[in-house]
């Protein structure tokens, strides 16, 4: 048995050409593995292909080349076993207003063929918080609750597989912590998550591992801390007790810069410049005194520009 619940090899996907606009090219040979039970975040530009991959496993749009396992099962010979094994909650919301939310999760789990014995729904519910809501009308729903839904109706048949495409698009601060304990719970029953989001603190809040996709190809594919350390950069913020005048003599071979009046913000390479000292002494030679002092490290955002830039 693999240890993977994604296996992607060589896929290619090219868009022939409508009216004006040429033929596109989304999806240029991606190879890529997701680890059963992990919370794997694909991070990506707008246009990078991420979309193209996840509608390709939905079997919503049609590769070019290449393979696409799920749960070991070829999309091309076991389709429908390939698809009842992932949920996917997409961007778009859509759905009935005048049905209920569990009328539509019966329908749902109907669509999939789950016996209504085996049926789970005001469980689903209650586990996205929705379950005082059961029989409300779905329009009477704000923005929030309808996503928590969606949520919810990809959970029906049990998927072992979980997509979610922009899950915190739009919401607010208080439900994306919600939908984040979610996330933890449903991976430490062993759900694999695949996160797909342009809240970058979101995936290096989550996800174990992270690839990024750019121009319809994969630029990087490591463990969360691996591609952290990609780029080993600190930050020492000052808070002088008196208005900066200049940049102080012996700060040249940092990145410096001054941030208002009294602030000093030096980026330095432990590996390359690893006396801290030295940068401390140097302001103070200058004749500043500290009023304050704080460190800050590079996180995902730095290293995402990095490879995405191009």
């Amino acid at each position: 048995m693999s240890e993977n619940a994604i296996e992607i090899r060589n896929l290619e996907k090219t868009y022939a050409p409508s009216g004006k606009a040429p033929k596109k090219v989304a999806l240029k040979g991606i190879d890529l593995d997701i680890p059963k039970g992990s919370i794997f975040g694909l991070l990506g530009p707008n246009g990078a292909g991420k979309s193209t991959m996840i509608n390709i496993m939905a079997g919503m749009v049609v590769k070019t080349a290449g393979s696409v396992k799920i749960c070991g099962m070829d999309i091309d010979k076991h389709p429908r076993n390939a698809r009842a094994a992932i949920g996917i909650v997409p961007q778009e919301i859509s759905f009935d207003p005048f049905f209920t939310p569990l009328k539509m999760m019966d329908i749902q789990a109907g669509l999939y063929g789950v016996p209504a014995a085996q049926r789970r729904s005001l469980e689903l519910l209650d586990l996205v918080g929705l379950k005082d809501k059961a029989d409300a009308y779905s329009r009477s729903l704000s923005g929030g609750m309808k996503r928590r839904l969606m949520v919810a109706k990809a959970l029906v048949h049990q998927p072992p597989i979980l997509v979610l495409d922009e899950p915190t698009a739009g919401v607010d601060v208080e439900l994306r912590q919600m939908l984040w304990e979610k996330v933890r719970m449903l991976s430490a029953q062993g759900v694999t998550i695949l996160l797909t989001t342009h809240y970058l603190e979101e995936a290096e809040e989550l996800c174990d591992r992270i690839a990024i996709i750019n121009h319809g190809q994969i630029v990087a594919n490591e463990e969360k801390e691996a591609l952290l350390a990609r780029i080993d950069n600190k930050e020492i913020i000052f808070r002088l007790d008196r208005p900066l005048e200049k940049i102080p003599a012996g700060l040249e071979k940092y990145q410096t810069r001054k941030d208002g009046n009294r602030t000093l913000v030096v980026r330095y390479s432990p590996e390359e410049h690893c006396c801290v000292d030295e940068i401390i002494q140097a302001v103070q030679k200058a004749g500043y005194g500290i009023a304050d002092l704080s460190t800050d490290e590079s996180d995902l955002e730095d290293v995402f520009l990095q490879l995405t830039r191009a």
